[in-house]
């Protein structure tokens, strides 16, 4: 009944840049059919982090049959580039008729659906939870419905949490067989795929950035400007976003006498701002980038994003407060200065005094390999 009654906002939806992809193969199963081949390994990888995250795991069960899911179009952009059979996961009430049976399925983070977990383990698949999470925001709302997700967990074979915070959350659900290996994401090989050349002046990042945040890290740039020399790349995290990104930044330079440029019109680097309006580049920039404004974390319905990447190539790392999804992650990068909106000027004059940002830690993905390996 509520699909029925949510055709109408589902079909408006389906002609937004940012949904025109995954509604149609979610909800009505567009270009969405099932698997190539039953046996194998189905790992479903909520969006961007979570798929880019499989990588290590990947690469250590090379030779293996991979399946992936995503439900964000960005999710499904990079799981394709693995050159696995990808597909939507499409809506619960599709999924009895839709699955085929697996060895795994292999859950990524905190995505609990009762229907994916009962049916794939119904036709025969073990499931495991992978980099499991749950926030503290969350977990009070679960502890309202433990019975609920007790019986969901009941399908899950083994968890694997990023943290042991995280394993006493689940048990407080009821959930059983946890170990506690740490976040994936620092078993991840981080590298860049091409090679640009620095400017010659400081080069200050914002990486995955919201709608909200952007206009305060202009705000604090255009202040930091008067006093260094020094050059912006604004990274939207959504590349739908990308042109209303660049009005604002037009706007700023045009007020403030400064040169702005896109990415895919021009990579000499060579205005005072640059719209980095291309996917898959945010490590080549951050790799010739001084300091690294982490969005997601400025407003508190994010979360944050991953600081494994700047922190690898050594930016001085500048985010927000509310960084509660990336906050195991947060524990293993040294440096890091947490700000609101309206300190990032002052952020970035006290960099000036800062080491770079690093990371002394390494996840262990041997449990987890051997588990699927050997059974």
């Amino acid at each position: 009944m509520l699909y029925l009654i949510a055709l109408p906002l589902l079909v408006y939806l389906s002609f937004k840049q940012k949904y025109k992809e995954s509604i149609p193969a979610r909800f009505f199963l567009f270009k969405n059919p099932k698997f190539k081949s039953s046996g194998g390994i189905w790992f479903h990888a909520c969006s961007l982090g979570e798929a880019r995250a499989l990588k290590p795991v990947l690469d250590l069960l090379s030779g293996c049959d991979i399946k992936i899911t995503t439900i964000t179009q960005t999710g499904q952009v990079e799981a394709l580039r693995y050159s696995v059979d990808v597909r939507y996961l499409p809506y619960e009430m599709f999924l009895p008729f839709w699955i085929k049976r697996q060895d795994f399925l292999i859950v990524l983070e905190a995505e609990f659906w009762f229907l994916l977990f009962s049916v794939a383990k119904a036709k025969g698949a073990r499931v495991i939870l992978l980099n499991a999470r749950i926030s503290e925001k969350s977990a009070k709302k679960y502890l309202q419905f433990a019975w609920f997700y007790k019986k969901l967990l009941s399908h899950v074979e083994i968890i694997y949490a990023q943290s042991q915070v995280d394993k006493n959350r689940f048990l407080a659900l009821g959930a059983k067989n946890i170990e506690v290996i740490g976040n994936i994401k620092l078993s991840a090989n981080i590298s860049k795929t091409k090679e640009y050349k620095k400017p010659k002046v400081e080069v200050i990042t914002a990486g995955s950035t919201h709608e909200g945040e952007e206009e305060s890290i202009l705000k604090s740039f255009v202040e930091y400007k008067k006093q260094s020399d020094a050059k912006l790349f604004m990274v939207p995290r959504h590349p739908e976003r990308f042109q209303a990104v660049f009005e604002l930044m037009r706007r700023y330079c045009d007020k403030n006498s400064l040169t702005l440029s896109r990415f895919s019109n021009d990579k000499e680097f060579d205005t005072d701002m640059v719209l980095v309006d291309a996917m898959g580049e945010l490590n080549n920039i951050y790799a010739i980038s001084d300091i690294a404004i982490l969005g997601g974390a400025f407003r508190k319905d994010i979360g944050g994003h991953n600081p494994l990447e700047p922190a690898y190539f050594g930016c001085k790392i500048i985010t927000g407060k509310h960084f509660f999804h990336q906050s195991e992650l947060f524990k293993y990068v040294y440096h890091v200065q947490y700000v609101e909106p309206s300190e990032i000027h002052k952020a970035l004059m006290a960099s000036r005094d800062l080491p770079p940002s690093m990371v002394e830690e390494k996840t262990d993905l041997k449990p987890v390999i051997d588990r699927i390996l050997k059974n």
